[in-house]
């Protein structure tokens, strides 16, 4: 390990002595260079010839990211089989309708919770219930235990609301404007990965399985043991307070925050900026599109083993998809309001594109009467029947997943790019995941009580582009090229001294940033 030689840490007894530098801020050396505070948090260290330290804004995203590739990535893994890895998708439809109606009214709340008591311990309650879900599966393909299933997906519920606000405050808040959508895209890539891996397991354990079946419990076990230990990684993520950026400044928060305070930071949240009520369409619409894509597509259409390959090459896509936006979404040369429009003209093309297309697919299909193995006419599609049969719908399959991280990644990009706190970066991720949520709970509802699969492709399809017209007049018109610290500090009791590293202040009024 080694110290950059203009950025390192100061020794305690000078951060002690300087009355301006609060506990664990970075202050300006007489170089003008950033000197961040003392501890083995600071400590810097090279990676690929770039300098991080612990409580750096990349280590905490690279983190976090992880601790989503074993607990949500895998639990993608799992759900991308199709029916929660059974033959009869009635199950995962009743654990997934209780898992985001509990999401949907936690999300709201849970902003509140991470600016209360930290995204460390947020995000370490969040992973537990993602194991007992797995564990949910495997005891129902031994027990056809419904109620045990259903009660993991309502558990799951309240710890996802967790886990996704505090990965949200983290890959909003953290990074600096410029480069949030490369934040988002890393995060993106590291948490699929984990979708990619856990589809690993069902492909090499059901290679073999030519007929629609359940998966195997081995499957359900690897699931269970690595979505375990994603709870415990996340305990060794730092709090907010602890970061420092590059620059020296910290991300904003309440000095004192309490229960009474967090809700009224979520009041004001949504009363001091109401434009935000413009991407509630979208972020209802951010997760129906699964239910059909799982479900009425791959777990209806397709055997045990390519279903397992369907799902590898989705979360692949989604990895492409998150790689193109984020980093289109940081270009330099374009101003970040321009950028903002021609992320919104890029998701309108993209959506009647790929469900375009999916539509001359899906129309062509049995219904959902037929679309069982009572039928002698109904065959579910091999990956050895090739052509026609499955090489289309593979890269339409493909297609979802790369719209999938698109519309995610574009929704976080557009939240951030409404504020830089860590305050309300936690009450947007809640507003987002609770939304979201109810979007799913409705979608899995209707999967579940048998809607028709073209009615359920044709709602989400209209959803999705219902959702960007309503949403394009505050990501045309309230998205600006820059965030202002008074803009972001308006609601909260820090000061700029607070947040910036001391010094480095007079720069920023010297070049107009503040």
């Amino acid at each position: 390990m080694a110290d950059d030689k203009n950025v390192s840490a100061v020794p305690e007894a000078e951060v002690a002595a300087s009355p301006a530098a609060p506990e664990e801020v970075a202050v300006v050396g007489p170089d003008g260079s950033i000197v961040r505070p003392s501890g083995w948090k600071y400590k810097g260290f090279r990676v690929f010839g770039k300098e991080l330290w612990y409580a750096s804004p990349d280590v905490q995203l690279y983190m976090v990211a992880f601790v989503c590739f074993l607990c949500p990535g895998m639990f993608n893994a799992l759900g991308g089989m199709g029916a929660g890895g059974q033959v009869d998708s009635h199950a995962q439809d009743a654990a997934g309708t209780a898992l985001y109606s509990v999401f949907a009214v936690v999300g709201f709340m849970s902003g509140s919770f991470a600016n209360t008591f930290g995204v460390k311990l947020t995000l370490s309650l969040g992973g537990i219930g993602y194991c007992i879900y797995s564990a949910s599966f495997l005891c129902y393909s031994h027990t056809a235990n419904d109620g045990f299933v259903i009660f993991a997906g309502a558990f799951l519920g309240l710890c996802a609301g967790l886990l996704w606000t505090g990965q949200g405050t983290i890959m909003m808040a953290y990074p600096p404007e410029d480069k949030k959508g490369r934040y988002i895209s890393w995060f993106w890539i590291i948490f699929n990965l984990g979708g990619v891996i856990g589809a690993l397991i069902p492909l090499g354990q059901n290679i073999h399985t030519t007929t629609a079946g359940v998966v195997t419990d081995g499957t359900y076990a690897g699931f269970i043991v690595l979505m375990a230990l994603g709870a415990v990684v996340a305990l060794f993520l730092c709090n907010a307070s602890s970061v420092v950026r590059e620059d020296g400044s910290k991300v904003i928060l309440m000095k004192n925050p309490s229960i009474k305070t967090e809700l009224i930071g979520l009041k004001d949240t949504l009363f001091n900026d109401p434009w935000i009520i413009l991407l509630f369409p979208m972020f209802f619409a951010s997760n129906t599109f699964t239910t059909y894509q799982t479900n009425d597509m791959n777990a209806a259409f397709f055997d045990t083993r390519t279903r397992a390959l369907n799902n590898l090459l989705y979360w692949l896509a989604q990895m492409m998809g998150a790689t193109v936006f984020g980093y289109a979404l940081d270009i330099h040369s374009v101003r970040r309001s321009l950028r903002a429009r021609f992320a919104l003209v890029a998701l309108a093309i993209l959506t009647f594109a790929i469900w375009g297309g999916g539509y001359a697919w899906q129309r062509l299909q049995l219904p959902r009467a037929l679309a069982t193995s009572e039928n002698p006419n109904y065959h579910p599609v091999d990956w050895t029947d090739g052509g026609k049969l499955y090489i289309g719908p593979m890269f339409l399959y493909m297609a979802y997943g790369f719209y999938d991280a698109c519309w995610q990644t574009c929704i976080y990009w557009f939240m951030g790019s409404l504020s830089n706190s860590g305050r309300k970066a936690a009450n947007l991720a809640g507003f987002y995941k609770g939304i979201q949520s109810a979007g799913a709970a409705v979608f899995w509802r209707l999967d579940g009580v048998g809607k028709p699969f073209n009615t359920i492709f044709g709602v989400t399809w209209g959803l999705l582009a219902g959702s960007l017209l309503i949403a394009s007049p505050l990501i045309t018109l309230r998205i600006k090229d820059t965030v202002t610290l008074e803009e972001d500090l308006k609601f909260s009791d820090e000061t700029i001294e607070d947040v910036i590293a001391p010094g480095a202040y007079q720069e920023k009024i010297a070049h107009g940033e503040v």
